[in-house]
């Protein structure tokens, strides 16, 4: 029971509470909330009776824990149209699974091309093997409307290029970068492609193995409607990385090496089987309703949303304007004021959630001008409706009317 409140005190706490009753949930690019309700259900079977400890023990509940993983890791890999699960890497989100990559790959030294609409998972730990001497890298620049012109990655490669890595859709301006054709130019010069995903996994159609790409990063706690600390790394056959941690895998134990086969080699300790349970249980929301549609009512619900905000004076839309070039986050500011008053005024005066700032991509925002003040970023997933658009609409003309 709360304890006794002031008079106004009490209509300040009961105002919030109405407010998040009615609460509008628009931070998808983040983490999709909420999840379908097999997830849940995934996730409590797997505590409650499940519990046991994967490819650890012979007994019944390790046993069937480690059959959980499997389930997962098969449902990933036909979502990815991927033949041999055994590629699929879990890791316990995308920034492991792109350093996996870049530190596995550049071991030993060696050159990469980046682009720069990537996520600080990609440039940090590029910038700290630079800084220690181990390797180099380069960043070809994006225009101001989030999109990428290919042939200037082709420019940027060196004879000691041994890495492209390149985000699938920046996860600030929502731009579609050209990864089918940065695939052939890399493959023309021999070079491995790392692709993150995190923004388009399970609302765009992926096809690693068609496209010619050696490494795909993923995350399941986005679109994939897995639970957060739940990903993964696909990896091409012929394309072996250095595990990124050493230890026990629950195979070759009386061994003092590294397993040499994957996935065993790059997933040392043990799993979060019940996260993937729910990531298996989300894969399969994403399969049972279709890419395809995920795709279509994200796209209804971006072109009711920009009109929306054409129509609003002091607005800026950031990133390209049609659908088919990006998927359904929309950045934006309000003149006068900052990204941060406005994405609080939203939480605390319309229970709407959004993300303000720089969402841990300052090389995307200087791209396209925003580096100093950051933007305001509403982000949609399949289970969001019109009315949710609509609801931000109306605050959002509140906002500016108030300005």
């Amino acid at each position: 029971m709360l304890p006794a409140m002031p008079g106004a005190e009490a209509a300040c706490y009961h105002q919030r509470m109405e407010v998040l009753s009615r609460q509008t949930y628009l931070d998808n690019a983040a983490t999709t909330y909420p999840k379908p309700e097999a997830v849940y259900r995934a996730m409590d079977h797997f505590a409650r009776e499940v519990g046991g400890s994967p490819g650890r023990s012979g007994h019944h509940r390790s046993l069937e824990a480690g059959r959980e993983v499997l389930r997962a890791r098969d449902a990933v890999a036909r979502l990815f149209g991927i033949d041999d699960p055994s590629r699929i890497v879990f890791t316990k989100n995308a920034t492991e699974a792109l350093n996996l990559v870049i530190q596995g790959v550049l071991t030993s030294g060696g050159h990469a091309v980046i682009t720069s609409l990537e996520h600080n998972s990609v440039w940090r730990p590029l910038e700290a093997m630079a800084r220690a001497g181990t390797s180099s890298y380069s960043i070809v620049e994006g225009g101001p409307d989030g999109l990428l012109d290919p042939s200037l990655i082709e420019e940027a490669l060196l004879p000691s290029t041994r890495l492209v890595v390149c985000t699938h859709a920046s996860n600030v301006t929502g731009s579609l970068l050209p990864i089918c054709d940065i695939a052939e130019l890399c493959a023309r010069r021999g070079i491995p492609l790392l692709v993150d995903a995190a923004q388009t996994a399970g609302r765009y159609v992926l096809d690693p193995v068609g496209t010619g790409i050696q490494y795909l990063a993923f995350t399941g706690h986005k679109e994939l409607f897995g639970p957060q600390g739940t990903g993964g790394l696909y990896v091409a056959p012929g394309w072996e990385v250095e595990p990124l941690l050493y230890g026990g895998t629950g195979s070759r134990s009386e061994s003092s090496l590294q397993p040499d086969f994957l996935p065993d080699r790059c997933e040392s300790g043990t799993l979060n089987a019940m996260g993937l349970a729910g990531l298996r249980a989300g894969v399969g929301f994403v399969t049972a309703t279709g890419v395809d549609e995920i795709r279509r009512h994200e796209g209804e619900l971006f072109e009711r949303l920009s009109s929306g905000l054409l129509s609003l004076r002091g607005v800026t839309m950031y990133g390209p304007p049609d659908w088919e070039s990006r998927v359904g986050l929309v950045l934006f500011n309000i003149k006068g004021l900052t990204s941060s008053e406005v994405a609080s005024r939203l939480d605390a005066a319309y229970g709407i959630c959004v993300r303000s700032g720089l969402h841990c991509s300052p090389l995307a925002h200087r791209t396209i001008g925003t580096l100093e003040n950051g933007a305001v970023r509403a982000s949609f997933s399949y289970q969001n409706t019109g009315e949710d658009v609509d609801c931000l609409l109306d605050a959002l003309s509140d906002i500016c009317r108030s300005r």
